[in-house]
């Protein structure tokens, strides 16, 4: 199956935000809705991806190989636990610095909000932050717990994961 030029850069998009939902390549591809998404999957992406036990959608081994572009995550095959590199967009990289750590209590949106605000000089949408803490956590590097409100904390130690900002 011979991809377009347009096709492969998508597929990229598939490796690199792997594992991710139709909403995130919706926001990335500028379509209208995630059935438009779907539907771009299914015709011109169907040899190239798969959606695992939680419905995320996940690059097959040779898409990997078929884009020339890092995988969003990486993992110690012989480990279950957190993987130690990731690829994410700089929203995301700012939250792994700010965002308290696997042995502190957790935060919530607003809190990680206001860190991102004092640290960076930046005014992301608190929607963007949610979505970004969401997105880590499918990634397995940030647990939610439950209180009052969702809260946040990092699953790894900072210094054992290498965050690299994707383009």
């Amino acid at each position: 199956m011979t991809l377009s030029e347009e096709a492969q850069d998508r597929l990229a998009d598939v490796v690199e935000l792997q594992p991710t939902k139709n909403s995130e390549l919706q926001d990335r591809w500028e379509m209208d809705s995630g059935s438009e998404v779907h539907q771009y999957l299914e015709n011109e992406l169907g040899d190239y991806y798969f959606r695992d036990d939680n419905s995320l959608i996940r690059a097959t081994a040779e898409a990997a190989d078929l884009v020339d572009v890092e995988p969003g995550l990486v993992s110690d095959p012989d480990d279950d636990g957190a993987p130690s590199k990731i690829r994410v967009p700089e929203l995301q990289a700012q939250i792994v610095a700010v965002l308290a750590g696997p042995d502190d209590k957790s935060e919530s949106v607003v809190s990680v909000l206001h860190k991102l605000r004092d640290e960076y000089d930046a005014d992301p949408e608190a929607e963007d932050v949610r979505s970004g803490l969401q997105s880590l956590r499918r990634k397995g590097v940030v647990e939610v717990e439950y209180r009052t409100v969702p809260t946040f904390r990092l699953t790894v130690e900072r210094d054992d994961l290498e965050v690299a900002v994707s383009d």
